[in-house]
């Protein structure tokens, strides 16, 4: 089993940057699909990124593609989000997930990830 812990929330104003880390601890997470979700205030949990297992293949939401950017050091065990040009409508709380099965292959489906993180919150004031 594998935890998830991230960091890296805080307030920005809008058109600003924050980088979100995910530290991994337990497993290794090179064989692991890694994503990123997101969920505001009364929505559901959104896909927002995700990385393969080797870092070869990333795909993002469209409302998010040209701004944020998922990699990963799996030396460190850890994964990042770069969210650049942020708006007001990026406020939430953002998850970092993983998948073990076929952690070559991308998907966007928040219940085909096992393991989750407790969320780190994000505020784009305007």
């Amino acid at each position: 089993q594998v935890q998830l812990v991230e960091s890296g929330g805080g307030l920005v104003q809008a058109g600003g940057s924050l980088t979100l880390n995910c530290a991994a601890s337990g497993r290794t997470i090179s064989n692991y699909l890694m994503g990123w979700f997101r969920q505001a205030p009364g929505k559901e949990r959104e896909f927002v990124a995700a990385i393969t297992w080797r870092g070869g293949t990333t795909d993002y939401a469209d409302s998010m593609k040209g701004r944020f950017t998922i990699s990963r050091d799996n030396a460190k065990n850890t994964v990042y989000l770069q969210m650049n040009s942020l708006e007001p409508e990026d406020t939430a709380v953002y998850y970092c997930a993983a998948r073990p099965d076929r952690p070559w292959v991308i998907t966007t489906k928040r219940g085909e990830y096992r393991y989750w993180g407790q969320g780190t919150q994000v505020t784009v004031s305007s």
